[in-house]
């Protein structure tokens, strides 16, 4: 930010907005950080002058950027995605409200020495995925994604923004081809090709990769040079660049950059997942990625209309630990109003030194007390047969999620219970 810009009187208003400070200025726009004088919630304002429309040039380009993005207002609601909350363009100006950002986004980590920690890189990944994965199916292709497009909101969690340059699959709009940024762009983007999420597929290995190593795959003194790089090339190996990367990170990220779609991952779940094992291997045993969390979820049958919003929400809410063999998770008589997941291993439930049940991974066990409200005696004792991998869920934190997520939650709860009401009915009659 220039000094003149810095000490501009900011102390005017954009529709229903009153703008606080100047966040960025660009060649087509300028970002504010405004206060939404309905709600009181502090927004990033994009706005659009009317020399941009009117520019000879690319005037028709930008409007259609510009139209695109908003759009999208109140269409992509994921996690992982900068909402994009209100937007107004008129003939020679406009604006978006955006969901506002904290953190920055992710080009100042792409060069020794803030290089993220390997890890976190990863996690990064595998959130990326979901939430492209997601547009993808709301008919949307990103087609510029750069770190400079990820906002990072807390830690690993990040967001996706600036859909301007995005094909909406559903709509008609006259866009060219190559918008996007050339060092991320994949080759069919290049020579002008139809789009699928595998152009976006490619453009995130290209982060990832410069994420991992604080270099680009390709790099090149003009345009043209470039431009062939990128169509007949091949990356150095994302480990001969830096030595702490395991070299099993080396294919997922190369499949990634595939000259041809076809050679890239066929779905954003498989390239997630990919990076979900690189996982295993930078972290200490002990950890509990967001990842494994996240699927550890997504493979509950009960919890299938919770979409993947709903579950980083359910996700997020529990208190998750590795537990040892012979723990005693609940005693009976005792009293309590949490429940648990049991993502992974088996537990006996005893009542009174007798064996009642066994409860197998992909379970929830406790839910009574949840489902009735308050605290109450729990009615057996639970035991770890050998090592867990459990979720906790309190009653408190879970009411802080949304209510979609709350009533599925719930019904799924419900059905558990009731499944397992049955089985106890069919053995006592069997």
């Amino acid at each position: 930010m220039s000094e003149e810009l810095a000490g501009l009187d900011l102390s005017l208003q954009v529709g229903k907005y009153d703008i606080q400070k100047l966040l960025g200025a660009g060649a087509t726009g300028t970002v504010y950080l405004a206060t939404d004088t309905f709600s009181g919630n502090e927004v990033a304002l994009k706005t659009i002058e009317p020399e941009v429309f009117h520019d000879p040039e690319f005037g028709t380009v930008y409007r259609a950027q510009f139209l695109n993005e908003a759009s999208l207002a109140g269409k992509l609601r994921h996690p992982h995605i900068v909402a994009i909350l209100d937007a107004v363009v008129q003939e020679d100006s406009g604006y978006i409200a955006m969901e506002f950002v904290t953190g920055g986004d992710l080009s100042k980590y792409v060069r020794a020495p803030n290089l993220l920690p390997v890890a976190d890189v990863i996690q990064i990944g595998f959130k990326c995925c979901g939430a492209l994965d997601y547009a993808f199916r709301e008919g949307v292709v990103h087609r510029d994604v750069k770190p400079a497009n990820i906002m990072v909101a807390d830690g690993t969690d990040v967001k996706i923004s600036d859909f301007g340059a995005a094909l909406l699959r559903k709509m008609h709009v006259v866009q060219t081809a190559a918008m996007g940024s050339p060092y991320y762009m994949s080759p069919e983007q290049i020579e002008e090709r139809d789009l699928t999420h595998h152009a976006d597929m490619y453009s995130l290995g290209v982060v990832l990769y410069e994420l991992l190593t604080g270099q680009r795959p390709f790099e090149a003194d003009s345009l043209d040079m470039l431009v062939q790089k990128i169509l007949h090339q091949d990356p150095a190996a994302p480990s001969s660049l830096r030595k702490e990367l395991p070299k099993q990170i080396d294919r997922v990220i190369l499949q990634a950059l595939g000259k041809a779609p076809e050679q890239r991952y066929e779905t954003w779940s498989e390239f997630a997942l990919a990076l979900a094992e690189i996982a295993k291997l930078v972290l200490p045993p002990e950890a509990i990625p967001d990842s494994e969390k996240f699927l550890a979820l997504k493979h509950e049958n009960m919890l299938a209309k919770l979409n993947d919003a709903e579950l980083w929400e359910l996700a997020k809410a529990g208190r998750w630990s590795r537990v040892k063999a012979k723990t005693t998770l609940i005693r009976e008589n005792e009293s309590g109003q949490s429940f648990f997941y049991l993502a992974k291993g088996g537990v006996k439930v005893v009542r009174q030194g007798r064996l009642l049940n066994v409860i197998s991974e992909n379970e929830f066990f406790g839910e009574m007390a949840y489902i009735r409200g308050g605290e109450m005696p729990r009615h057996a004792t639970v035991e770890a047969m050998e090592d867990l991998l459990l979720a906790e869920f309190e009653p408190e934190i879970l009411a802080k999620m949304s209510i979609g997520a709350r009533y599925n939650l719930m019904c799924a709860l419900v059905r558990n219970l009731a499944d397992r009401l049955a089985l106890a009915n069919a053995r006592l009659t069997g």
